[in-house]
């Protein structure tokens, strides 16, 4: 027996609560793999790890093993929540302790059925093909139910800063983030297959570096000659609701806008503030909009919450080219459950923003403002969801962010939402430009490379010019029929070679 596989033979052997103990761990460990880490090289202990717990004690053995590991693994990918519920601590001080592991239990249920699907397909490469295929049609489920959730797909480890994680990410655009997680955890899975199999995984990653570098190569279109103003104001969470702090924080704004369109010079520009960042109800107040106006004198986009004319609350992004009635009005489609709203089929009222419960709008749009190419609106959230990011039937010309991550502070949840809007613009093929209300605000080019940001807890403007455009991609046009029908032509191909003997 070869030295690499003896380690899983010792893990396939154990037994009781210590056979749960590694499931835990292996998915702890897998966790290092995510952003802000990075440390790619640990799936290829915890993936072969995973797989020799799957086999040889049953589909509900197998089952069990998959949700500790999905435990350990989201409890890690996720523990920056609690930031969150801190700042409402004298009313939810309970859910500090319980939020994070009950949301990983939950998510690791994605996990554990996928490793039962697996525990039928035969050892070896049937069974990493199954496991594969499976966890990817649970990533995609993960998308919509219980109003969706499809964070930290392990696809999202390759978004290193930098050229390797540019040539990386580029064949998302054929086959999204999802895609990239089915070619993971094959690869991943080398060392439980042999030595022939770890030699046939690195011409993979060859392979997968040369398509980057080729389409890195790719012209793109024109360049519009357009300066994107990104504002980040550095709003502290805990006094927004602060009358007299939010009069400062408007002013601060405007002062930053001023300074932005200085620095843009003459030409055409945009300015952008962040989500809900307005401590007035921008659409409808008029000396708001008169100062927003007076201190751009350009197009801005101003993330404001409004209320609309049947009296329902929306989370918005107004878009302003004078001091008159807004020139258009974009509303949050996908709100965050538990912060924007309350789900119906939850018995406890459990909001953390006070007096939000937002009515959700009706999902992607194209923005079309005179002097401006076409812009496509993600509010916060929304930059989650590939393939539900814009309007294909009205293809903007770029892609812009508004968000306020500072509910999480200086932790992982910032990196990994700026994975996600990164992520975006490489399977769309569009510009992307993110305002973050205390960071991190960047903007990426059509491929996915960064342009410029402001850190976490900076206060200033990032000026940037917008890119061109690519061509839609592969993905943009077939959407998630793509990652699909990899994960169930995988699945279909692990099935197919019949177990002969349980292992």
């Amino acid at each position: 027996m070869t030295i690499e596989l003896r380690w899983l033979e010792a893990i396939a052997r154990a037994n009781g609560r210590r056979r749960h103990g590694m499931a835990l761990g292996l998915g702890l460990l897998s966790g290092l793999a995510l952003t802000p880490v990075h440390a790619i090289p640990v799936l290829l202990v915890a993936v072969p790890g995973l797989l020799a717990l799957i086999g040889g004690r049953g589909v509900r053995a197998a089952a069990i093993m998959g949700f500790w590991f999905g435990f350990g693994h989201h409890l890690i990918g996720l523990y920056w929540i609690t930031d969150a519920i801190l700042f409402e601590a004298d009313r939810f001080w309970w859910l500090v302790p319980l939020a994070v592991p009950a949301l990983s239990a939950v998510l690791a249920v994605f996990i554990a059925v996928p490793c039962a699907v697996a525990w039928r397909a035969r050892p070896g490469w049937p069974r990493a093909l199954a496991l594969a295929g499976g966890w990817v049609l649970a990533d995609l489920a993960r998308q919509f139910v219980l109003s969706g959730f499809p964070w930290n797909p392990w696809g999202s480890v390759w978004a290193v800063p930098g050229l390797v994680g540019d040539v990386a990410l580029q064949p998302a655009a054929l086959i999204s983030v999802h895609g990239l997680t089915l070619i993971t955890i094959l690869l991943a899975a080398t060392p439980a297959l042999g030595r022939r199999a770890m030699a046939a995984g690195a011409l993979v990653l060859a392979l997968w570096a040369g398509v980057g570098v080729w389409r890195l190569s790719w012209p793109v279109g024109p360049d519009p000659h357009v300066s994107v103003v990104l504002v980040q104001g550095n709003v502290e969470q805990g006094r927004r609701y602060d009358r007299a702090y939010a009069l400062e924080i408007f002013d601060r704004h405007l002062d930053l806008t001023r300074e932005g369109v200085a620095k843009a010079g003459a030409g055409t520009a945009v300015v952008v503030w962040p989500e809900t960042v307005s401590p007035f109800r921008v659409a409808t107040d008029a000396a708001a909009r008169a100062a927003i106006v007076d201190a751009a004198n350009v197009t801005a986009l101003i993330g404001s919450v409004r209320i609309d004319e049947d009296g329902r609350a929306r989370n918005s992004l107004v878009a302003l080219q004078g001091p008159g009635r807004p020139a258009a009005i974009y509303d949050k489609a996908h709100l965050v459950p538990f912060g924007e709203y309350t789900p119906g089929w939850m018995p406890l009222p459990i909001q953390l923003v006070p007096g939000a419960g937002f009515a959700p709008g009706p999902g992607p749009a194209s923005l079309h403002l005179p002097g401006l190419p076409a812009v496509g609106p993600l509010i916060c959230y929304e930059s989650i969801f590939p393939a539900g990011v814009v309007d294909e039937r009205d293809r903007p010309a770029w892609m812009v962010n508004v968000t306020n991550d500072a509910w999480f502070g200086n932790s992982a949840g910032p990196r990994q939402h700026l994975v996600a809007a990164r992520l975006r613009a490489v399977e769309e093929g569009l510009p992307l430009m993110r305002a973050a209300n205390s960071g991190i605000t960047a903007g990426f080019d059509a491929f996915g490379r960064e342009l410029g940001r402001l850190g976490i807890g900076q206060t200033g403007v990032l000026v940037l010019a917008l890119p061109g455009t690519l061509p839609p991609t592969l993905f943009a046009r077939l959407g998630l029929v793509v990652p699909l029908a990899l994960a169930g032509a995988a699945l279909a191909m692990g099935l197919a070679a019949q177990r002969s003997k349980p292992a």
